[in-house]
């Protein structure tokens, strides 16, 4: 017996993710796409235990940080699943300071817009 399809890009990488490596702790960053520029606005962290959350049930919990976001980018926190809450903070603190200075990482991340479909940023080039 097949798992039924999932509806966004988003809920794929949840369970392949999760069939991978279990429980496992993921940091996330809510973003703000322009048509040339990127501007952070939330940051957090969840442990996941489970495949269940779907696309939907995030996009909730983000319309609940009052920020005007249109993509959302998700880290594993480790690669070993599951990290304590502290470690998390100062993971999640130090992927914020880096993505300040360089959004480009968000591609190094998995990335996606406010429908749960996949993102990438690509650089504007001057002429």
């Amino acid at each position: 017996m097949t798992a039924p399809p999932r509806a966004t890009d988003f809920d794929d990488w949840l369970a392949q993710t999760f069939r991978r490596v279990g429980a496992f702790t993921m940091l996330i960053v809510l973003v703000e796409i322009g048509e040339t520029s990127v501007v952070l606005l939330r940051a957090s962290y969840l442990h996941v235990i489970g495949d269940e959350t779907n696309w939907p049930e995030m996009a909730r919990l983000f319309a609940g940080s009052g920020a005007a976001w249109n993509g959302a980018a998700f880290f594993q926190a480790d690669r070993t699943g599951l990290i304590s809450d502290a470690l998390a903070k100062e993971r999640l603190g130090s992927l914020v300071r880096r993505l300040e200075e360089d959004r480009t990482l968000l591609n190094e991340g998995e990335f996606f817009n406010a429908q749960g479909l996949r993102l990438k940023l690509e650089e504007i080039r001057a002429h």
